[in-house]
């Protein structure tokens, strides 16, 4: 039996449709439907239930397909295996990440990693939504949280930490902030999360977590936007240590409390590399986390 007729199969069981399936594929639906149905004959069994509304796996079909799968994957790991040898990494790496970590902690370094892997061709998707990657047809996935949950299988790339920071014309013009407290007399920036607009938290070891009510009449949905606000003398605001570590180092932006651990919701986060497979990782992946993972951790030392 034809191995891209049995992937197409797969592929429909994963997205659910004949034309979500055909649209990955670029091609027609009619031509994704007369291979499944080929497959079905070919076995002589019905893999799908066909509706006018819904597609499902039979039963039959749910199990048969379940034990192709790694089949497919054992393949595609021995085809790429061999090219490697002779060939080094290669094919389409389609990622994502948030357009802020993308903008400070991705694109500055594609120059060095398409120098050194040529044969890779990068598609870079920002968005600040985590989209599903399995039914979007992505390999990778950078995420900033704490330990992720769910079926993607994750990695931790470095360490991340906030800070409320300020300019410094604002820290001259403005009550001085020396205790978490202290924030309430300011209208603060605030992130467009629900967990992140009305309180943050604070902790010193050895200490109690202090939860202070925040607010402000400005809300940013995007990180890279709220910097430029704190920039410009607007108020105070949470914002991760990669995006604002450089300017606390050059004087630009004042750590206001940097005696205290400071978070919306989680103290431990960090950025994570998610991607679907636990049985088979491409080179393509595998060679981009170790290659991410080796840059920021010079980011991660120069924002402490």
């Amino acid at each position: 039996m034809d191995l891209s007729a049995l992937k197409i199969v797969t592929l429909v069981a994963r997205h659910g449709s004949f034309a979500a399936a055909a649209r990955v594929l670029d091609v027609d639906p009619s031509s994704v439907s007369r291979t499944v149905a080929n497959v079905e004959a070919g076995l002589g069994l019905r893999l799908f239930q066909r509706s006018t509304r819904i597609l499902s796996t039979t039963e039959e079909g749910a199990n048969y397909i379940a034990r192709i799968i790694p089949l497919l994957e054992e393949f595609d790991r021995a085809q790429e295996e061999a090219r490697n040898v002779v060939k080094g990494p290669r094919g389409i790496l389609k990622m994502t990440t948030s357009v802020s970590f993308a903008h400070v902690c991705v694109v500055p370094y594609l120059k060095a990693f398409t120098q050194r892997y040529p044969d890779i061709a990068l598609e870079l998707l920002p968005i600040d939504a985590n989209i599903d990657l399995v039914a979007n047809n992505i390999d990778l996935a950078i995420r900033l949280a704490p330990a992720p949950a769910g079926d993607l299988i994750s990695t931790r790339l470095m360490k991340t930490r906030y800070i409320v920071c300020a300019s410094p014309d604002y820290v001259a013009n403005h009550p001085a902030v020396e205790r978490p407290e202290d924030l309430r007399d300011h209208a603060c920036l605030c992130f467009a999360l629900p967990d992140y607009r009305t309180k943050w938290r604070f902790r010193q070891a050895g200490m109690e977590i202090v939860e202070v009510p925040i607010s402000g009449s400005i809300v940013i949905s995007n990180a890279l936007s709220l910097r430029h606000a704190v920039l410009d003398d607007l108020g105070p605001a949470l914002l991760p240590d990669w995006l604002v570590g450089p300017d606390i180092a050059t004087g630009r932006l004042v750590n206001l409390l940097p005696d205290y651990e400071c978070a919306a919701t989680e103290f431990d986060t960090a950025a994570w590399a998610l991607y679907p497979s636990r049985s088979y990782l491409p080179n393509k992946v595998r060679v981009m986390i170790d290659f991410l993972r080796e840059r920021l951790t010079g980011v991660e030392a120069s924002s402490r």
